[in-house]
């Protein structure tokens, strides 16, 4: 197993506002993060806000204030999402940071040295939303081919990177590493766009003053992806090197929308072999999510904020939904009645009530005193198969990135043990003082099937996940317990007393 781990968000842009896209890869890489620690890995995890660009000097004139006002204002959108979803990134990295500014000028450096970085003269299309250059072929009915807008028509002098030059190292790095792009159809689109060929890209601005200027040529600013693809290096310590970026880079995986693939899997490689730095390990792209069959909108008035989301059903509830409802790196439909169904359904009825009624019983049957279980009979030894199986299953698909598959593990632990409550019948067994020991080998049983469930899911559920874990007499932090030590069966402590009840999960009346 590898040492480390290291993982990224894409960073956030400022002139935007927090909705369910942004809230679904930072959970995405925050699951990640947590299932890695509790595997005894050292991770690093990075977030961050994306500051330069047309579009936020633009909206800070329009607002009668300095384009950094207008960062520093709306950045706390995107830095309070972390305490709001209980995400546990390392770092929150902005672009205006000093640091910031010495990694790209650094790495722009290397580049220009070697002849990779030419100045030049661009004239073609840009597109400001989408902060892409594009050629007369690209655009679609004269409009971007991303966002569907108008794009301008610019001439201006400009610094390129030959991009053309790194058609064939791109394409055989993509060979050689074929998890580097997932899922594996978009790595097919990535490399039928990289053999249909590459032009030089342009990656400076003179009609733009908000961004990192270009080292020892005034009037130069460097191209705003050029500068937010940086932030992946500068977050781990380039360019003086030094213990973390030693220790994490490169990257294991960057998360992304599937809509800035390209920049990630194309552009971001290519600059840093021109730079002399490894390219990261991988980067896997994730679909979109519409609302109620409905593309979201600020104009439809459907955009879904992650605050409101957690005020009223708890960060706990919205991991889960956004995590399990779709196979991750297809689209999404997001509703709040399927929202609210994960809850009671999955949540509340599934895996809330296996403890809470077991608590009870434990309670009424054995004053609440986890009894020593005694030997094992078939329908036990089944369970405890389940259990083992369902931990190295919930590994596997984490590793593979298939959190949906990991929660249906899970829950079929979560049913098994359901069906175990419901064949063993310790309401039944109660009434025969001769099956006391076999009533208390079963209520451990499902404590402990349960208790290893818990485990599992507190890389999803970490506010439930921990106070299910107190109520089994676990002791500190779930996150900090060690996956296959934790996860063996046996785990639960014989002789301690538990609460009656522990409600994790309230059901929604909607």
């Amino acid at each position: 197993m590898k040492r480390t781990f290291y993982i990224t968000t894409p960073i956030y842009y400022v002139n935007d506002v927090p909705h369910i896209g942004h809230a679904y890869t930072t959970i995405a890489c925050d699951a990640l993060a947590r299932h890695h620690r509790m595997k005894g890995q050292k991770v690093f995890f990075l977030t961050g806000s994306d500051e330069h660009g047309e579009k936020v000097q633009k909206s800070a004139t329009q607002q009668g204030v300095g384009p950094r006002e207008l960062a520093d204002r709306v950045v706390t959108r995107f830095q309070g999402l972390s305490p709001a979803l209980d995400i546990t990134n390392d770092d929150f990295i902005r672009t205006t940071e000093p640091r910031h500014y010495a990694s790209v000028q650094e790495l722009f450096r290397k580049s220009l040295r070697n002849g990779d970085i030419y100045l030049g003269e661009y004239e073609g299309w840009y597109c400001t939303p989408c902060e892409s250059y594009w050629t007369d072929l690209q655009l679609v009915d004269g409009k971007c081919p991303e966002c569907r807008r108008a794009a301008d028509r610019r001439k201006e002098p400009s610094f390129f990177f030959r991009l053309s030059k790194y058609q064939r190292p791109l394409l055989d790095h993509y060979r050689k590493n074929p998890s580097f792009i997932r899922p594996e159809s978009r790595r097919n689109e990535v490399v039928s766009f990289v053999e249909g060929g590459l032009n030089d890209l342009s990656v400076s601005r003179t009609s733009l003053s908000w961004g990192i200027p270009v080292p020892d040529h005034p009037g130069h600013v460097i191209y705003v992806w050029y500068d937010a693809l940086t932030n992946y290096i500068t977050g781990v310590g380039y360019p003086d090197g030094g213990e973390r970026f030693e220790t994490f880079w490169p990257a294991d995986i960057h998360m992304v929308g599937k809509d800035i693939l390209r920049f990630h899997a194309v552009f971001w490689p290519a600059f840093l072999m021109s730079a002399g730095v490894a390219p990261p390990l991988g980067v896997f792209a994730h679909g979109w999510w519409t609302v109620e069959g409905q593309k979201m909108s600020k104009s439809l008035g459907n955009v879904v904020d992650p605050y409101e989301m957690v005020e009223t059903y708890g960060a706990d509830a919205f991991r889960y939904f956004l995590l399990r409802e779709v196979p991750f790196g297809s689209d999404g439909d997001f509703s709040r009645k399927a929202l609210v169904h994960r809850i009671n359904s999955d949540l509340a009825n599934d895996f809330g009530n296996l403890l809470n009624r077991t608590l009870g019983m434990l309670g009424k049957y054995f004053a609440g005193t986890v009894p020593v279980p005694s030997t094992a009979e078939e329908e036990d030894l089944a369970l405890f198969a389940r259990a083992t199986e369902t931990v190295r299953a919930a590994d596997a698909a984490m590793e593979n990135v298939e959190f949906h598959n990991a929660l249906s593990a899970i829950w079929d632990l979560v049913k098994a043990g359901n069906r175990y409550v419901d064949a063993s019948a310790p309401w039944v067994l109660a009434k025969d003082p001769a099956k006391r020991a076999r009533l208390g080998t079963v209520l451990y049983n499902i404590l402990e099937a349960t208790r290893i469930s818990v485990l599992l899911t507190a890389p999803f559920l970490p506010g439930a996940a921990q106070k299910m874990w107190e109520a089994l007499g676990c002791e500190g932090p779930v996150a900090a317990a060690n996956l296959y030590e934790a996860g063996a069966w046996g785990g639960l402590r014989s002789g301690i007393t538990l609460p009656k009840s522990a409600v994790a999960f309230p059901r929604i009346e909607d």
